[in-house]
């Protein structure tokens, strides 16, 4: 079985972790394993001596990227519900998937930024605006939303599970080992 890395790229709050939850339960009824590679738990784990500048932000991305490969390389659906803001960053980590010979897919999940601020899971949009925090993906810092996805994900009326119903008709699409 060969695996497969799903990233899920989209501005704070847009709903890309709890797709990615949708996913992967329904991944395992389906008896596919699969792994998400939450960002907030990576960035407390593996990217902890990283900060938010662009630099670091695209260090953060291609560490998270490395994982999300040998994870799929070696038969396992990696989840990524990372922003991953800047579009080069994200095409290094496609790259570094296709040299590897290892399955790769990008889905947008794209919410207008004021249904994510006004879900505001963490309270990120808030503290901007109180002046608390700098360079809010989207807001006041850059978010570059891919120009060709493998996977359009429009959330605004939908529910999670059409949503990640999307992916995995992509999946069953581009990667036949899903289904299976």
């Amino acid at each position: 079985m060969t695996g497969v890395t799903v990233w899920l790229t989209g501005l704070p709050s847009s709903g890309k972790t709890t797709i990615a939850h949708e996913v992967a339960a329904r991944l395992a009824e389906r008896g596919t394993r699969s792994q998400i590679l939450d960002g907030d738990e990576l960035r407390e784990q593996l990217c902890a001596d990283l900060g938010f500048s662009r630099v670091d932000r695209e260090t953060n991305v291609r560490r998270v990227g490395f994982v999300a490969e040998l994870l799929a390389r070696n038969g396992i659906t990696a989840l990524v519900p990372v922003i991953a803001p800047y579009a080069g960053s994200r095409e290094e980590v496609r790259a570094h998937h296709l040299r590897a010979g290892t399955s790769y897919l990008e889905a947008f999940v794209d919410t207008p930024l004021d249904v994510c601020a006004g879900r505001d899971v963490k309270g990120l949009y808030a503290r901007q605006r109180a002046g608390e925090i700098r360079g809010l993906t989207g807001v006041d810092d850059p978010y570059e939303p891919p120009e060709a996805p493998d996977i359009h994900v429009v959330t605004v009326g939908r529910t999670v599970a059409e949503s990640a119903g999307e992916i995995l008709a992509a999946l069953d699409r581009r990667f036949a080992m899903v289904a299976g």
